[in-house]
């Protein structure tokens, strides 16, 4: 029977007994729960890899405006600006990352990792991490297998939904699993992994799901950068051996706890936060407004 991803010293102690690699592990989890070998898997994940890639070049280069009006091609203003404030590839991570998360608010492709709320995280961190680093597509493939188990994990420990558990919840999962993805194409070992997981989360704890006018545009596009950049420094800090104090199982746990006891109105039901501000007050008047508009005589009852 394969492991059934509920903690990280299973995952880590699993491994070790049956001398195989965490990535390893997780293969044998997904041919058991689905019935795919290997070979599909790897295609199914490369289709994945393919798809973040086109989000990123797709915000990059096409128009991004959202229907709201709240998206109005960030990405672009962001990556083309001429003057970077730490180095032009800190900028190109940030850019990417929203620019894939702003293909997810015009309707366009994207891959959930973990979820559609946090689309430019991933895509962002591997990106230029294969950019900088020239890493091979089988390793991003590879550490795409680590970010699935690390979220398995953290699904059964706390939640990925924002509706559950907040925005740490969304885009804690995905800095982690890009942190985690950052530290084993780095060469990183099983703790220093985990340990990055650890610091990013504590990076993470208590942000609230506050979406302006119940959409997932504001604060959440520039949320996904944010996250982009805690999952690299979190990296950093993890391959130099600094330990995160609190281990890994119990961070997750203290997430769930988090989640558990936040108000519904920071759950994302727009009825608080950013969300119940004057001007998200006044935001999500007009868009409704307008979809009520546009709506076909035929389809107003």
């Amino acid at each position: 029977m394969a492991l059934l991803f509920e903690s990280f010293d299973e995952w880590k102690s699993y491994c070790h007994q049956k001398k195989i690699s965490l990535t390893d592990a997780v293969i044998e989890y997904e041919t058991e729960q689905k019935g795919r070998n290997r070979e599909q898997i790897l295609q199914g994940l490369a289709k994945a890899w393919s798809v973040m890639k086109d989000a990123v070049r797709t915000g990059l280069e096409e128009d991004m405006t959202s229907r709201s009006g709240m998206v109005n091609n960030g990405a672009k203003k962001v990556y083309r600006y001429p003057k970077a404030v730490l180095s032009k590839e800190f900028q190109n991570l940030i850019s990417r990352a929203l620019a894939a998360k702003e293909v997810n608010s015009c309707m366009g492709r994207v891959v959930a990792a973990p979820t559609a709320g946090a689309s430019g995280i991933m895509p962002g961190v591997l990106f230029t991490l294969q950019e900088i680093h020239g890493i091979d597509d089988e390793k991003i493939l590879d550490a795409m297998l680590l970010a699935a188990g690390i979220a398995l994990i953290i699904e059964q420990k706390a939640s990925i939904a924002g509706a559950v558990g907040g925005c740490q919840a969304e885009t804690g999962t995905a800095a982690a699993m890009g942190a985690g993805a950052i530290v084993y194409c780095l060469g990183g070992t099983t703790d220093q992994i985990f340990n990055g997981v650890a610091i990013t989360i504590q990076c993470m704890l208590g942000l609230v799901c506050d979406p302006v006018a119940g959409l997932v545009e504001v604060p959440c596009i520039v949320r996904n950068a944010s996250a982009a950049a805690i999952a690299n420094s979190s990296a950093q800090i993890a391959l130099a051996d600094v330990s995160s104090v609190i281990p890994v199982d119990e961070v997750i746990e203290a997430m769930g706890e988090i989640g558990a006891s936040m108000e519904t109105r920071y759950k994302e039901t727009a009825l608080g936060g950013l969300a119940a501000t004057k001007t998200g007050q006044a935001i999500s008047k007009k868009v409704l407004i307008r979809d009520i508009e546009v709506l076909p005589d035929e389809d107003v009852k």
